[in-house]
């Protein structure tokens, strides 16, 4: 029986792929796996038997990856699950901005009272409302993962022209791009030429306030900017002192401060970004499906901190071995195997940072003795037989 701990509320439609082999609940004291939303883990005591956490979202700043990574724990996130309410998010901020919406209802409700003079007072109090439309502008996106991609290719069916931004492009985004995007070879390209830009990057050290004021002064005046990614990655001062000068036009955000609050031509969400069902749903599900594929097959899709490896079982037993990244480590595992009599079906190995990933398939059970001097080599940091 696998025992599932759930740290806020799952959508039950990933819950129920979970067979009768599992339980899952609030209250769990020796889980084999975590599924969490929003709920931070630094403080938490990891128990020796938590070999999972997947994180029904795609940021992890809730997790504590390091620690995981030193005590064998592999974290997994859903990257995609919820891009499409975040691209129809950023849509709809784009518009919004555009035409300055949220103002012009607020001041449609200052007319109530005002009767048959309405229709004048709306007439003569619109044109502070008017704002460009979407078609025939230049959208500059950063960042071009599942979301990013998704927003690129619905502005372009918009009429909009795209220019993208990402050194890091998967085959899968590059397939799935519209031949219609431009791929700029730099974030000069995009501040210079684009009227709205939007952000679709993780935060690092590297992207850590990439919107400050050396780059705002790159940008075209009256630049629109949509930040659905990660707060930080704003340095919100500048932001602010650019939106009074006119620099930016509008700045809208999912990621709310006391200061941006009341700021002319600042819209800041409650962060709606993936808060639909359907959202939730294919979170869920994503979540459930890498962690069961984990337990039950050792096979990992979707992590943050282990290489993803996955095969198709060929032999009687399955050994997975998280290891240091260091010369060496598989000499010395196949060594002990090789001295524990057992015969290798198939092997796997890959590596990401300081830590790596080995599978073995063996023709054979494992016996207990075995585990354990597999486990005593000094750079084994877990090892599972399934």
């Amino acid at each position: 029986m696998y025992r599932i701990l759930t740290l806020n509320k799952i959508s039950e439609k990933g819950l129920k792929n979970f067979p009768d082999t599992y339980s899952y609940s609030t209250e769990e004291n020796a889980p084999d796996a975590v599924l969490v939303r929003s709920a931070s883990m630094h403080d938490m005591a990891f128990p020796e038997s938590l070999k999972a956490i997947a994180r029904a979202g795609a940021g992890v700043n809730n997790i504590p990856i390091d620690r995981c990574s030193e005590n064998g724990i592999v974290v997994f996130n859903t990257p995609g699950a919820n891009a499409n309410a975040v691209k129809e998010l950023v849509l709809c901020a784009m518009l919004l901005s555009s035409r300055k919406i949220p103002a012009a209802i607020d001041w449609v409700k200052t007319l109530k009272g005002s009767g048959a003079e309405m229709s004048k007072a709306v007439e003569k109090g619109k044109s502070a409302f008017a704002g460009p439309e979407l078609k025939g502008k230049a959208l500059g996106v950063v960042g071009l993962g599942a979301i990013g991609v998704l927003v690129a290719n619905a502005a372009r069916a918009l009429g909009m022209t795209v220019y993208g931004y990402d050194p890091f492009l998967s085959v899968d985004a590059a397939w799935a791009l519209s031949r219609g995007v431009h791929h700029s070879a730099t974030l000069d390209e995009i501040f210079a030429n684009c009227d709205y830009i939007t952000l679709h990057v993780p935060l690092t050290p590297d992207t850590k306030e990439m919107i400050c004021k050396k780059n705002i002064d790159q940008m075209k005046d009256n630049v629109r900017i949509m930040n659905f990614a990660r707060g930080d990655l704003v340095n919100t001062a500048d932001v602010i002192e650019a939106l009074g000068s006119g620099k930016i036009a509008a700045y809208a955000t999912d990621f709310g401060t006391d200061e941006l609050l009341d700021v002319p031509g600042v819209l800041v969400l409650p962060h709606l970004g993936a808060s639909t069902p359907e959202s939730e749903e294919n979170c869920a599900v994503m979540a459930v499906d890498e962690v069961r594929d984990f337990l039950e097959n050792g096979n990992i899709t979707h992590s943050v901190n282990l290489p993803d490896v996955s095969v198709p079982r060929t032999g009687r037993a399955r050994i997975t071995i998280i290891h240091k990244n260091v010369p060496n480590v598989i000499s010395k595992i196949t060594t002990v195997v090789a001295e524990e009599n057992i015969n290798i079906d198939n092997m796997v190995n890959k590596s990401r940072g300081e830590y790596a990933y080995t599978m073995l398939d063996t023709d054979a059970d494992v016996s207990a003795e075995a585990i354990e001097a597999i486990s005593a080599v000094e750079e084994i940091v877990r090892v599972r037989v399934i």
